[in-house]
């Protein structure tokens, strides 16, 4: 009973926190076993993209407080502010975080390493740890100040207050606010569009040099001449002509390029 569920259905993976009576609390557990569906799903060419969601009614209310004061006590040899390994952002299919519920903690700081999150109106959301007399973890540091810029940064790491799924939205945090009912179907539609429309070729290469670029600072003369390489692996292929065939065809493109097998080193790796 790892408190991660999982199923993959037409090329999406639905990956659903799953300790309702605990608020979908966070464990260490749960952690390992998302970076395990992470990995697998990365190698897996019937997955396309990956939902992560919550068992109503939270998204995820937190790390695990059971343990009382003794909860965050002094830090064991091993331990890690980022247990999910690898991060959302390191897989080469688009995550997007179905944040259908409250999501406090690293509840919000994982759903921040997928690539699109869609929140609930009304659930309350925050990274509170500096209230709790720890630090923002899951790398927050770096993903919010690098998806909603720095001043939203300070303002939700530094403060540690809680705000709305509007708020989210305006913040920068999230691209939309729905009822919390409407969140996991919203997500879902997104998923099946891009598992049908999107190459996942493409996705890949993409999304690596859109996190990527973050991740190592490149210039935008930097980036330019990286899309122009990864141009010359992609335009000439079998995807680049069926994407067009496809278009002009009304129909929709039947993808045959492996990112399993067919993946090369990335220029700047």
């Amino acid at each position: 009973m790892t408190g991660v569920l999982c199923e993959v259905r037409d090329g999406v993976a639905l990956v659903t926190l799953d300790r309702p009576r605990q608020r979908n609390a966070f464990t260490g557990e749960m952690g390992r076993r998302l970076g395990e569906l992470y990995r697998e799903y990365d190698t897996d060419d019937d997955v396309r993209v990956v939902v992560l969601t919550g068992t109503p009614p939270a998204f995820c209310a937190g790390a695990d407080l059971s343990a009382g004061a003794g909860t965050f006590g002094a830090a064991a040899d091993d331990f890690t502010a980022s247990p999910v390994d690898p991060p959302a952002f390191r897989i080469r299919k688009p995550v997007i975080a179905a944040v259908n519920g409250h999501a406090i903690g690293i509840g919000l700081t994982v759903a921040m390493q997928a690539d699109i999150r869609i929140v609930a109106d009304d659930a309350k959301y925050a990274i509170p740890q500096v209230r709790r007399g720890v630090i923002p973890d899951a790398m927050s540091h770096w993903t919010v100040p690098h998806i909603a810029g720095t001043a939203a940064a300070a303002d939700i790491l530094l403060t540690g207050r809680t705000f709305d799924g509007p708020e989210a939205v305006r913040l920068g945090i999230a691209s939309r606010s729905l009822p919390a009912g409407e969140v996991l179907p919203a997500a879902l539609e997104v998923a099946r569009d891009i598992a049908v429309n999107v190459a996942p070729m493409s996705a890949a290469l993409s999304k690596r040099l859109l996190w990527d670029a973050a991740r190592y600072g490149f210039t935008p003369e930097t980036v330019a001449d990286h899309e122009t390489e990864l141009h010359h692996r992609v335009m000439g292929g079998v995807d680049a002509a069926e994407g067009v065939r496809a278009f002009l065809d009304r129909r929709s493109p039947r993808w045959s390029a492996r990112v399993s097998t067919e993946w090369k080193d990335l220029p700047w790796e």
